[in-house]
């Protein structure tokens, strides 16, 4: 299936580059532009668009704003907020409002599509250089618990290591729900006691803290459900 994207800025010039990289990319249809988030809103549900790349900086409403509100569609795109600022304080607000990427315009076309291809299997990017922020603010806000790997199991239960190795990888609430056969007000208890312990102000925080710690790797082996989250339901006849 193509995905329709829809390219957000308010530069001429960076919309017209950014239409002809992805438009050759096999499996990728530029089908919509606009230059300010009040107009893409608009445009996203006339076009059905699968993929959003937007500008995190422009007039009227800002990429988190719109970001917001693209969220709030019955199906909403995949969100990849870009942006010229190599470190950006409103990082961890796009991921918060929902946003699937948070990336750099400075990436090679085949960083770009890279990042896409993540987001559209269902995971979640960030430009190495907006990573490293996060995991510095993530650092700053957890200098009493000094954590290190060997040391966690002690602050957590297995089950809530298993969430933020989940978290470090991307996956959403209902994703972490599939995974480990949970419901997702169960996910959302266990996402809510972790910020707790940890000491951390969101989710995005907690996912880069996994990543820091190398928890992220762990989100394979964590596929399959194990005691004691709940057994699996029983095979069918």
């Amino acid at each position: 299936m193509t995905v329709r994207v829809m390219i957000v800025d308010d530069q001429p010039i960076t919309r017209s580059g950014l239409r002809f990289l992805v438009s050759s990319m096999p499996g990728y249809e530029v089908v919509a532009e606009a230059e300010d988030g009040v107009d893409a809103v608009a445009m996203a549900r006339e076009h059905e668009v699968t993929m959003v790349l937007l500008d995190l900086r422009m007039p009227r409403i800002d990429g988190v704003e719109t970001t917001r509100q693209l969220m709030r569609m019955t199906e909403p795109p995949k969100v990849i907020v870009m942006t010229t600022f190599e470190v950006d304080e409103r990082a961890v607000d796009a991921l918060e409002a929902g946003a699937h990427g948070f990336l750099t315009k400075y990436l090679r076309p085949e960083e770009l599509r890279a990042g896409m291809d993540a987001v559209m299997k269902g995971a979640q990017v960030v430009s190495g250089e907006v990573l490293d922020f996060l995991m510095h603010k993530a650092s700053s806000s957890t200098t009493s618990l000094h954590p290190r790997r060997d040391g966690l199991p002690v602050l957590l239960t297995e089950s809530e290591r298993r969430v933020l190795s989940l978290l470090g990888a991307g996956l959403s609430n209902s994703q972490i729900a599939d995974a480990l056969y949970l419901s997702v007000s169960s996910v959302k208890t266990y996402v809510s006691r972790l910020l707790r312990k940890l000491n951390l102000d969101n989710r995005t925080q907690a996912a880069v803290l996994a990543n820091e710690l190398d928890f992220a790797d762990e989100w394979q082996q964590h596929a399959e459900p194990r005691d004691p989250f709940q057994a699996p339901p029983a095979p069918g006849p």
